[in-house]
C-alpha cells in the first residue's frame, strides 16, 4: 500500500480499522470483534517485515493454539499474496488461493492493497482487519487471558507512552525510511531519504550503546518493530533499496543489538532470509527488472556472539522464553542452512 508523490515515497496507511478486543467493544469507536480462540486465522508472509512482527509477537505470547496462522508464499503479483507453498496452492484452512479472496468476501468492491498481516474470520472467510500496528498491540493487551504461562509483557502499561513515542519515530524514520530510499523517484528525493535514514540509525546507535533494549531492561514491542527492519537490512535494503552508506554488519552497536535479538527464541527462528530475498528481488520489478536474486551476502555472522549480556537486562522480564515453534510453522531447514552457512 504505497505510492510516490512529488518523487517521494508515501505509504497508504488506510487500513481496515476493525479491532479484536476482549469483549468486542472498542474505546476508540472502531468496529469491534470479540476475542475467541479458534475463530480467526492470522495470515502472514515471512518475507514481509510488517507481518514478521505479528509472527514474533504471537510466538512470544504463546498464542499458537488459539490463533492459527496461515503463511503466504514469498511472491505476489499486482492482485494479491498467494499460497503457493501450501499443498494445491491453497490455504489449508480457508481454502483460498489468494488472500484477495478474503478481502473481497468482506467487500466485493474492495480496491485497496491486499496486505499482510491480515486476520480472517474462519467461518465467513472475511478479513476482519489488516491494521498491522494495532494487531500486535491487541495481541499483547486484549488476548492476555490466552497468553502462555510465562509470557512476557511486551507493552507494559507503565512504559506505554515511551514505547509509543519510540515506535512512532522508528516507523517514520527507519521502518518506512528504507522504503523512502528504495522507491524515491528522483536523485534529490533519494539523497534526502538516505540522509534521513542514516541520521536515524546513528541516533539509534547512541541510544543502544549503553542499554540492551530500546525501552527499559526487557524486550518490548518497540524492539520487535525495529528488529524486522534490521533483519532485512544487509539481505535486501543495503543493495536493493540503495541504503548503502554502511551495512548493518558495519555498524557495531546495531549489529550486536540485532544479533542479540536474532538469537533470542521467537526472533531468529521466525526469520526466513530465503523468503525475504525472493520477495524483494522478484516482486519489485520496477527496481530489479531482471528478477535475479543475488547469491549473497554472507549472513553467517548472525550467529556470532554479540556480547550484549554485559549490559544487563532481562529479555523476558519475569517471564520465560517460548518453546520451539510448532513443526508446521518452522522456517524450512534448507532455508536456514542456505542463508546462514559460513
Amino acid at each position: 500500500m504505497a505510492y510516490v508523490e512529488d518523487s517521494e515515497f508515501e505509504r497508504d496507511t488506510t487500513y481496515i480499522p476493525d479491532r479484536i478486543t476482549r469483549d468486542g467493544t472498542t474505546p476508540d469507536g472502531r468496529p469491534g470483534w470479540p476475542v475467541e480462540p479458534g475463530r480467526y486465522r492470522l495470515i502472514v508472509a515471512r518475507a514481509c517485515p510488517w507481518a514478521n512482527r505479528s509472527i514474533i509477537v504471537r510466538r512470544l505470547l504463546g498464542l499458537e493454539d488459539v490463533l492459527p496462522m496461515g503463511i503466504a508464499g514469498p511472491e505476489h503479483d499486482e492482485r494479491s499474496w498467494t499460497f503457493t507453498e501450501d499443498p494445491g496452492g491453497r490455504d489449508p484452512v480457508l481454502g483460498i488461493e489468494r488472500l484477495q479472496e478474503a478481502y473481497l468476501a468482506r467487500d466485493p468492491h474492495y480496491d485497496r492493497g491486499v496486505t499482510v498481516p491480515a486476520v480472517v474470520e474462519i467461518a465467513s472467510g472475511k478479513v476482519v482487519t489488516n491494521d498491522f500496528p494495532q494487531i500486535t498491540l491487541d495481541l499483547s493487551t486484549e488476548w492476555r487471558e490466552y497468553h502462555r504461562p510465562g509470557a512476557p509483557d511486551l507493552y507494559p502499561a507503565d512504559r506505554a507512552d515511551e514505547i509509543d513515542e519510540v515506535m512512532r519515530w522508528i516507523y517514520t524514520e527507519v521502518n518506512n525510511g528504507v522504503y523512502r530510499c528504495g522507491f524515491a523517484g528522483t536523485q534529490d528525493a533519494y539523497e534526502k531519504a538516505y540522509d534521513r535514514l542514516f541520521t536515524a540509525l546513528d541516533r539509534l546507535t547512541e541510544r543502544l550503546r549503553d542499554q540492551r533494549y530500546l525501552v527499559g531492561d526487557t524486550i518490548t514491542e518497540a524492539d520487535i518493530r525495529l528488529f524486522t527492519t534490521l533483519a532485512r537490512f544487509d539481505a535486501v535494503y543495503h543493495g536493493h533499496f540503495k541504503c548503502n552508506r554502511s551495512k548493518l554488519a558495519e555498524m557495531p552497536v546495531l549489529w550486536a543489538y540485532a544479533r542479540d535479538l536474532f538469537t533470542t527464541p521467537g526472533f531468529g527462528d521466525t526469520t526466513d532470509f530465503d523468503h525475504i530475498k525472493r520477495h524483494y528481488y522478484r516482486v519489485h520489478t520496477d527496481i530489479n527488472p531482471t528478477q535475479i536474486v543475488p547469491a549473497g551476502p554472507d549472513l553467517s555472522g548472525w550467529l556470532e556472539p554479540h556480547g550484549r549480556e554485559a549490559l544487563g537486562g532481562r529479555p523476558f522480564g519475569d517471564g520465560t522464553p517460548p518453546g520451539p515453534p510448532p513443526a508446521d510453522e518452522e522456517v524450512p531447514a534448507e532455508h536456514r542452512a542456505r542463508a546462514l552457512a559460513a
